[in-house]
């Protein structure tokens, strides 16, 4: 058994006063209530705290090994009231924020001192990697959260919306001058560049109604990360389908040209990831809440 705090406090008033009565005075109590807790902690304990006699009150040595620490718990007492009040703020926290590379140069990064601002008693790192990458380690706890397109089919995990993502089926001017994609049927002659065999980025074109699982391409070639991607479509290498927030200042200087414009791409979202029951929820809620001020980049 443990001590209670009540009888701790009665304790530490009679040490402090070394006179029953005025210690009862102290924690409101009456003398005889004061002593039965005085020997309800003795009995917990299996020692005597206080040599008394009719004309004085001593501590006994392992009343004077109790009093510090019986202090010591009291402060603590005090603090969780304060703390669970809200008058400490909110405790210090170091969370790892894991993303695709792309993602968290262009978005995650600029948005930091923002986050910082608004969360400072929370220290935030940074972990790159893809979206099966980022699933496994949060569910085996080596980041905290993540930012992610990818849909979530891992059960453990729950998320918040923040972006809606939209996409855009896209080539280089030079690749097309050469080889036209003016239809479906053209995609026969064109490689299909994606991040690996899923083909994950391609099944936003795919699963539209006018396409469906018929469409075939020559080649296909994994790339890895949509950096790469993007980079093998500027060269003319292939034909993808990319993120429309990354590629937009491409298309709007020409040197990507959306094929097909007439077919709308499904939509995704960015979500931000974490365990289900995990105590910070609360927190990645906010988080999330931040998050949205921030436009796509």
């Amino acid at each position: 058994m443990l001590p209670d705090l009540e009888s701790l406090r009665c304790f530490v008033a009679a040490a402090d006063t070394l006179n029953f009565r005025a210690a009862a005075r102290v924690v409101g109590l009456t003398p005889a209530a004061l002593g039965q807790r005085i020997r309800q902690l003795e009995s917990v304990l299996e020692v005597r705290l206080f040599h008394r006699t009719t004309r004085k009150v001593e501590l006994s040595e392992a009343g004077m090994a109790l009093l510090p620490k019986a202090q010591d718990a009291l402060a603590l007492a005090r603090e969780c009231v304060r703390a669970a009040r809200g008058e400490l703020g909110p405790p210090p926290m170091q969370l790892t924020v894991g993303t695709r590379h792309e993602l968290g140069l262009s978005w995650v990064q600029p948005l930091l001192p923002d986050l910082e601002a608004q969360f400072p008693h929370v220290t935030f790192h940074l972990y790159f990697g893809s979206g099966a990458d980022l699933a496994l380690r949060l569910l085996g706890h080596e980041i905290d959260c993540a930012i992610s397109s990818r849909r979530i089919t891992e059960p453990g995990l729950e998320s918040v919306n923040l972006h809606r993502e939209d996409y855009v089926f896209v080539a280089s001017p030079h690749l097309l001058a050469e080889i036209p994609l003016e239809s479906l049927a053209d995609t026969g002659s064109h490689t299909l560049l994606d991040i690996h065999s899923g083909l994950p980025l391609y099944r936003y074109f795919r699963e539209t109604p006018e396409v469906g699982d018929v469409l075939r391409f020559s080649e296909f070639r994994r790339m890895g990360t949509i950096a790469a991607i993007r980079a093998g479509v500027m060269r003319g290498t292939g034909v993808a389908v990319l993120p429309a927030y990354l590629v937009q200042a491409d298309l709007a200087i020409g040197d990507l040209v959306q094929v097909l414009p007439d077919i709308s791409l499904q939509p995704d979202w960015f979500r931000l990831v974490f365990r289900t029951n995990d105590p910070r929820t609360s927190t990645f809620r906010a988080m999330g809440d931040a998050m949205r001020m921030h436009p796509l980049r």
